[in-house]
This record gives structure tokens, sequence and C-alpha cells, in this order.
């Protein structure tokens, strides 16, 4: 019998069902072929996180607490909070990956082991404060008696700290958090993970590209993970020489924890001794 219009596939009426019963939300719509989200792209009608308020860019009057004047002041104090907080970890690494990773997951085994060696090694391991990969990594800084510091984001969905954070900073703004990634790590160790992990990977090279940053190795944990994107960079970007030859040599690919912790420990020792050069030591 045919379906008058309007109608919910039976099939697709029991997912919806099911979902409803187990307390999901609803699968996202599809537009044009496409699953579009619009439980978070919405934001005519409400901005939830602080980045969103300043992206957004919708007028709000005079009022001068929600004008970016005064953003100005509470990004000028999230910095200064940052600064004072991670000032003393001493030699650090960030390590970055999904947040979705599960516990039996053998990359997040290899993100403790990694930790553990951090710590071993004397070095400061910074996450985003999150589950997963980050959970992992602070759980073998701590576990094996090291310090183990968590930058955590404000956000519309996701993540509290994880319980293995002995320091957490909080944060507004993506961009304040990115910088003290950068400005408190001497190498970023990076583990599979999505758009935020790409994004922390693409800002970290550009900086070593550009001359901002020296000495600073970046790690990719998981070569079968990384291997299309390191075929696609190099045929395609490095081919058609948007990139200049070697470029691609500013990331390092492993799946050994302990060779990821020797690359990072060497690249450390040449900073410092750059650094005791320009001091005349």
């Amino acid at each position: 019998m045919a379906r008058e219009k309007g109608d919910t596939h039976p099939a697709k009426r029991e997912r919806q069902e099911a979902s409803a019963a187990n307390g999901l939300p609803p699968r996202p719509k599809r537009k044009s072929g496409r699953f579009v989200d619009d439980s978070i792209r919405d934001v005519l009608d409400r901005a939830v996180t602080e980045d969103e308020r300043l992206l957004q860019g919708m007028p709000h009057g005079d009022d001068f607490t929600r004008t970016d004047p005064w953003r100005v002041l509470r990004i000028m104090g999230e910095v200064i909070e940052g600064f004072d907080k991670l000032a003393s970890v001493g030699k650090a690494v960030t390590v970055f990956g999904s947040a979705r990773t599960q516990p039996d997951d053998p990359q997040y085994a290899a993100a403790e082991q990694l930790g553990a060696l951090l710590a071993s090694r004397g070095f400061t391991v910074i996450t985003g404060a999150g589950p997963g990969i980050m959970e992992a990594a602070n759980k073998g800084a701590k576990l094996a008696g090291g310090r183990s510091v968590g930058c955590n984001i404000e956000l519309p969905f996701e993540q509290g700290s994880n319980p293995y954070v002995d320091t957490i900073v909080n944060f507004r703004y993506f961009f304040v958090r990115k910088t003290m990634f950068i400005k408190y790590s001497a190498a970023f160790v990076i583990f599979p993970g999505g758009f935020g992990t790409l994004d922390e990977l693409f800002e970290a090279v550009t900086l070593i590209q550009t001359g901002k940053i020296s000495q600073f190795p970046v790690v990719l944990f998981g070569t079968h993970y990384w291997a299309g994107l390191f075929r696609w960079l190099r045929s395609r970007v490095e081919g058609e020489k948007k990139i200049a030859p070697g470029d691609l040599d500013l990331m390092t690919l492993t799946d050994d924890p302990a060779e990821a912790v020797e690359v990072v420990a060497a690249a450390h020792e040449a900073q410092m001794k750059k650094a005791r050069e320009r001091s005349g030591r």
C-alpha cells in the first residue's frame, strides 16, 4: 500500500522511536545529500559560548558589557590568567587527539604510555583536558608521578575536565587557548583526531614554516591514520609547488611512543643549546 504524503517510513520511524526511548537527539537532517546538524549551527536566536558571541558579530545596541571593547578586557584577563597558571610548567609537551577515543582503543593505550614516558623524562604533559586521547596522556603522566595540565575550552557540547589533571586552566576563547599550547610547549604530539586536531596540527606547522617558532617538533602518531593525508600533501600540495620542498619534513610520523619521546627530547636539548648560545653561556 502506498504511503500518503507526509508519512514516515516505518524503518525511519522505528529509529526515531528507539532514539527517543534512549534519550538520544534526533539524527541530523539530510540536505543536498549531506547531514547537517542544525542543533549546533542554528545560532540566530542563541549564543552559548563566548567565542560564538565574539565571532557571530550580532549587534547588541549600546550595552557596553555586550560589545567588543568589553570583550577585549575579558580576553586580556584570560591571557593573564593563562600566563599566571602556566608560567611554572617548565619543559612541557602538548598532546592532541580525539576526545572520542575509547579506553579499549590501542591509541588510548599508546597515549597513556606516551604520557608516562614523557613524565619519566621530566616533561609536563599538557592536553585540552577532555576525554579520549587527552585523558589517556594526562593519566599516563599523573600515574607516573609527573605533572599533568589541562587547558579546557568552553563548548556548547562536550566536555568537562578529565580526572587526571593536576592543573586546570579554563578558556572561553580558542585563540587564547591555542596561544598557551604553543607558548608553554617544547613540542606537539598529535594522535588521530578530527577537525580540532587538524587545526592544531596545521597551525603549528604554519608557525614553524613562517619562522615564528623553531626547533619545535610536530610528531604525528599513527602512520596508518596519517598516511592518506601525507600522500595528498606530497602529490598535490608539494607536487603543485604550494609548499616548498622539505616542508613535509617539519612533521615526524611514528607508531612508537618511545621514538616520539626521543624526538621530543632531542629537540628540547637543541632548544636549550640555542638558548645558551644566545645568552653567551
